[in-house]
């Protein structure tokens, strides 16, 4: 049986010499969605217009730095000794969670530029990061890449999942299918999305529908860490990603229970100040 029914091309289409790639076009329109959104909660909660497109003119770019950086200091026993491969980053190479520190960072210093709060800003974006999230994850569908372990056709069906994901999820090279874990993460966030959205009309202490967001994303990201075949170690079996997860998990707690007990009065969300 020919289990490549749909022939997924992990090129979108040509443009002379260059393969424009989905991956590519599916992180600009989780941007460009996740933009649109957040644009939309920040005039509403009486931010500039222009503010949130100023600020993104600076954290994309730092945020794929930052990326890169992260993934080449986790493989560093290789790009040590290939230092040329360092800037090669259309060749794959970038971890979200040195997007997200970088990208925070920056939100931070430029708020504090701009004279506005960063938890503030961090309420407002948080629902847009996920959007980012949820439609970059199709972009490792598409490149068949971020999966888990083998598994069964069967148990990919047991999941009532489509034949064109199915049949992408079987890695030729290693004749088998896999786990979807690009899947599980983007729907782990879709409702973590829908959670977001609905926290807003609870109107929470300002940060904390931020922290939920780092709170909610690490505890998924931590179990589907776990089944992935292609993590970043720190020593020995110690995957990068679920200490990051950790850490934001007590963070995020750390940081709600201590603003509900020192911070007085509590400003909320829907205080357009």
């Amino acid at each position: 049986m020919d289990l490549l029914l749909l022939d997924i091309n992990p090129v979108a289409f040509q443009l002379g010499p260059i393969s424009v790639r989905w991956y590519g076009l599916l992180i600009v329109s989780g941007i460009l969605i996740a933009y649109f959104v957040g644009q939309k909660e920040a005039v509403k909660r009486g931010l500039p217009e222009d503010f949130i497109a100023d600020l993104l003119l600076w954290v994309v770019p730092i945020s794929i730095v930052c990326a890169r950086i992260y993934y080449v200091s986790m493989r560093w026993d290789y790009y040590g000794q290939n230092p040329g491969k360092i800037i090669e980053i259309w060749n794959g190479g970038i971890a979200i969670h040195g997007a997200l520190l970088g990208g925070f960072a920056t939100a931070y210093i430029f708020t504090r530029i701009k004279g506005v709060s960063f938890l503030r800003v961090a309420d407002i974006a948080a629902p847009s990061i996920l959007i980012g999230q949820i439609i970059g994850r199709w972009g490792n569908f598409m490149n068949q890449e971020a999966y888990g372990g083998p598994v069964s056709r069967e148990f990919l069906e047991n999941l009532m999942l489509p034949d064109w994901i199915i049949n992408q999820m079987y890695i030729e090279e290693l004749g088998t299918h896999v786990h979807p874990t690009f899947l599980y993460e983007s729907v782990w966030n879709v409702i973590g999305l829908i959670i977001l959205l609905a926290l807003r009309k609870v109107n929470l202490n300002r940060g904390e529908i931020f922290f939920s967001y780092i709170i909610w994303y690490s505890i998924g990201r931590f179990y589907i860490e776990g089944l992935r075949t292609d993590s970043l170690y720190l020593v020995g079996d110690l995957r990068s990603a679920q200490v990051v997860s950790i850490i934001g998990i007590v963070v995020g707690l750390v940081a709600i229970i201590y603003r509900r007990l020192k911070v007085k009065p509590a400003i909320k969300y829907l205080d357009n100040k």
